[in-house]
């Protein structure tokens, strides 16, 4: 079937969740920082600027710090990064952090990340974040297992720290929007990567997700969902708003990495810790500010994990989160999406 086409271009997955410049051109920079402090001037959002300023300075200042320091400054450079999305989209927020340590310990002393808790509260910048995204999560209290197992960009690094835990992240190749003539409706398609082409990836679909019964290739998956579009080139405002809700209702089941490419991922349903409806912005933020919570008040503590079995995957969500943080947050502010320049994907 056709790719449904939007400004000349083929349509696919797209970074921004709630407002994605449909068709936009793909921004190329070596500074998020510089391009959102820009585009911040030219739509005149002061507030938004200042945060986002604030931002910058923390997240340089954090470079190169030790890696049981950088957690204190990296959490006030996301939390004001998040401030300027919600000032640049005129929400309302209460100007606190909106999360705090959730004891998980019980009558154990000993210290894990399943039991190193966080509690997202009625107000304040995380619960705001996680209304602009529209989460569907019913849950307030997650432990910082589970954040960080709802994170693609260090998901490796758990299985691995993890032996045991299957691939929650399903990557994907060939992500694009299909137009189906027959039913004048376009549809998500994709393909498992090679190495994941198997019955049993297909069963761990979320169910936002299911194999393409007209490719039957054990690869092809499509979504459920899909949007009434009657052409294969979407002009109209009805039609690229159908493509906005129909990649909307999809975004929660469609994760990406950012690097010279962007590796977009399908989250499945595995059994280990639990499968938050969050995105990963959030949980980025909420994993931090424990973090930082930890370097502040019980930095022995953060010795403790740092020297532990799991030192690694620490270590990779600290050095790992502050750029993969950044696309996401900028993608969100502006609509648009970014890559390196001078990168030309493989076709």
């Amino acid at each position: 079937m056709p790719t449904l086409r939007v400004n000349g271009r083929d349509a696919g997955p797209h970074k921004a969740t709630v407002n994605p410049s449909l068709g936009a051109r793909t921004v190329l920079t070596n500074s998020h920082w510089e391009y959102v402090a820009l585009w911040l001037r030219r739509e005149h959002k002061s507030d938004a600027l200042f945060y986002w300023q604030q931002a910058q300075v923390f997240a340089k200042a954090a470079e190169g710090m030790p890696v049981a320091s950088a957690p204190l400054l990296f959490y006030y450079a996301f939390m004001n990064a998040t401030k300027a999305l919600l000032a640049a989209k005129s929400i309302a927020f209460d100007e606190h952090h909106g999360v705090r340590a959730h004891n998980m310990r019980a009558a154990s002393s000993k210290i894990a990340l399943s039991n190193e808790g966080v509690r997202i509260m009625q107000r304040g910048i995380a619960p705001a974040l996680s209304q602009y995204l529209q989460e569907s999560e019913a849950s307030d209290r997650h432990s910082l297992e589970d954040l960080l197992f709802n994170l693609p960009c260090i998901h490796r690094t758990f299985c691995l720290t993890y032996k045991n835990q299957k691939d929650l992240f399903i990557p994907l190749t060939d992500c694009r929007i299909e137009y189906d003539p027959a039913s004048n409706s376009s549809f998500f398609s994709a393909k498992l990567s090679k190495d994941f082409a198997d019955a049993m990836f297909i069963r761990r679909l979320p169910p936002s997700l299911v194999a393409d019964p007209i490719a039957a290739d054990g690869r092809k998956i499509r979504s459920v969902v899909t949007a009434p579009i009657t052409r294969p080139v979407a002009k109209t405002a009805a039609e690229l708003g159908a493509l906005g809700t129909l990649l909307r209702t999809l975004r929660p089941d469609l994760n990406y990495i950012a690097g010279a490419q962007t590796l977009w991922y399908a989250k499945g349903v595995v059994a280990g810790p639990a499968r938050l409806k969050r995105s990963p912005l959030t949980c980025t933020l909420l994993a931090m500010h424990r973090l930082s919570e930890i370097c502040r008040y019980r930095p022995m503590e953060l010795a403790s994990f740092l020297n532990g079995q799991k030192n690694w995957l620490l270590t990779e969500f600290i050095r790992m989160s502050p750029p993969q943080f950044l696309d996401e947050i900028a993608a969100e502010l502006t609509g648009q999406q970014f890559m390196v320049p001078n990168v030309r994907p493989a076709t």
